[in-house]
């Protein structure tokens, strides 16, 4: 990171910024090619679940490259100035890397939906019909490393 001091190391800080966030951003390479999505997103210990379809592009470019990264962010304001070059954005956001994969695991699918539904303000048990749970594909992202940065 190039400016040190924006830097947060604060895990307390970090967890609240992902537990407050509404989208999290998935980055994939598909050989040489960039792609990005927003997401809705879960976080659990070193892992975050994805739910999305069982079909895409995301899900292709997964099965041939399991290294992705996220991004996060959250307390977006402009912060406006009297010279158009002296405006800034103050922010607070995460950047992270891991390894996805496809959960196929029956009970690990049905714990992840409930983390995603939990983020979005749920409050469990879920009863998940067959036919929507058979439909929905969930990602899941080890977290190798992650940073984050505050420009408040």
């Amino acid at each position: 990171m190039r400016k040190q001091e924006s830097e947060v190391k604060d895990r307390t800080i970090i967890d609240a910024l992902i537990r407050d966030a509404d989208v999290c951003r998935l980055a994939m390479c598909s050989e040489d090619e960039p792609y990005i999505v927003p997401m809705c997103f879960g976080h659990d210990d070193n892992s975050i679940y994805f739910h999305c379809a069982r079909e895409g592009r995301k899900m292709d470019i997964i099965r041939k490259n399991e290294r992705v990264c996220f991004e996060l962010e959250g307390e977006l304001r402009i912060a406006r100035a009297s010279k158009p070059c002296k405006w800034s954005i103050d922010y607070i956001s995460v950047i992270g890397f891991g390894r996805a994969s496809i959960v196929d695991d029956v009970e690990e699918k049905r714990k992840a939906l409930t983390i995603i539904m939990d983020h979005y303000g749920g409050k469990g048990p879920y009863k998940y019909s067959e036919k929507a749970f058979d439909r929905a594909a969930i990602i899941k992202v080890e977290i190798d490393s992650m940073t984050c940065k505050k420009s408040l």
